[in-house]
């Protein structure tokens, strides 16, 4: 170890050199919502309505000659109706700070950085909220995993709907009674198939992705690299998936604790709503690295310029998200609960 006196020498005399990289120790994987912003569809009007048929019609029957038959008109389907969510991240920054970064010594921008940091922070956050119900915050919050894949026992509505009114409103929910099984991913899958409308990705905990790994003979361990963009569009990263049933399994750090999801993302989609007065926030970042958000383009957030506030020498920016986490059709997903051993 250098001693202080040698140190001081050293120090007096030598510049030290500040690397241009920022390297992220804080946020974990956030792969179910980086599938869906990456893949984000467009959400239009003060709500957004889908049509659901929830029944059929059963005034069917066979006929000879002049029977008699039914002219009863069946109501076969209903409205769900989805209004957009709204979330915001301030990137605030000193002018003392500003000014002795815009200098000939400053190696990174750090209105830039800060901007792009605060981008990723937000959704790293906004990946937390997607499992959840969208309750928080007195219902402010966007629509999540738990809302979507209930059975009615913990969400009693969905799109306005009641799911006991309209049961194919319900997801899969089934408890795992602590063990995971191959049978048990068979059922579950089985509850969401039908002909090729099949799950397009398993989401799980890291816990829960091994306990499936155990179950696996070795010849069956395929692991593959798939993009974390939803339908393995461009720009996705590369995460390692192990196979079933041929669609990935992945693990999520964001992922509810002992549960294994099913999701078909034909009917799973981010609806994003264009913010106005806004500039999009080019997410790609070469400033940062060690998450997995640096190689990700197109999240589809929105930079609100930077302005002064009148009491304090600094300027504020805000990076907003609005739209709705929703699924057409909750009857394709699926989950496992409370796994905690095989």
């Amino acid at each position: 170890m250098i001693s202080a006196e040698s140190s001081n020498r050293v120090l007096t005399t030598t510049r030290y050199k500040l690397l241009p990289k920022v390297v992220d120790s804080v946020l974990r994987s956030n792969v179910f919502a980086t599938r869906m912003l990456g893949a984000a569809k467009k959400f239009s009007g003060y709500s957004m309505k889908f049509p659901f048929k929830w029944q059929t019609n059963n005034q069917f029957s066979s006929f000879d000659g002049f029977d008699t038959l039914s002219t009863t008109a069946v109501d076969t389907r209903i409205n769900l109706e989805f209004f957009p969510s709204f979330m915001q991240i301030p990137v605030s920054l000193p002018l003392t700070e500003l000014a002795k970064n815009q200098t000939e010594e400053g190696v990174m921008d750090l209105m830039a950085l800060e901007m792009k940091s605060s981008s990723q922070d937000m959704a790293d956050a906004i990946g937390t909220l997607f499992y959840l119900d969208g309750t928080g915050n007195s219902g402010k919050d966007p629509l999540g995993l738990a809302a979507i894949v209930d059975d009615g026992t913990s969400v009693a509505t969905y799109g306005g709907q009641s799911r006991a009114t309209y049961p194919t409103l319900d997801a899969t929910k089934t408890a795992s009674g602590g063990t995971l099984t191959l049978a048990k991913m068979a059922t579950l899958y089985n509850a969401i198939t039908d002909g090729s409308v099949k799950p397009s990705v398993g989401i799980a905990t890291k816990t829960v992705w091994s306990l499936y790994e155990q179950l696996l003979q070795p010849q069956e361990r395929i692991m593959k690299d798939v993009g974390l963009i939803k339908g393995g569009m461009k720009s996705g990263t590369g995460y390692t998936a192990l196979d079933y049933k041929g669609f990935p399994i992945l693990s999520d750090n964001k992922c509810t604790t002992g549960n294994l999801y099913f999701l078909n993302e034909d009917f799973l989609n981010w609806y994003a709503l264009p913010m106005p007065n806004t500039e999009p926030v080019k997410y790609k970042s070469v400033d940062i690295e060690g998450n997995d958000y640096s190689n990700v383009l197109g999240l589809g957030f929105s930079w609100i310029d930077w302005v002064r506030p009148v009491n304090a020498a600094a300027l504020v920016g805000r990076v907003v998200l609005g739209g709705q986490l929703l699924s057409e059709d909750p009857l394709r997903q699926g989950v496992l609960t409370g796994i905690t051993g095989v």
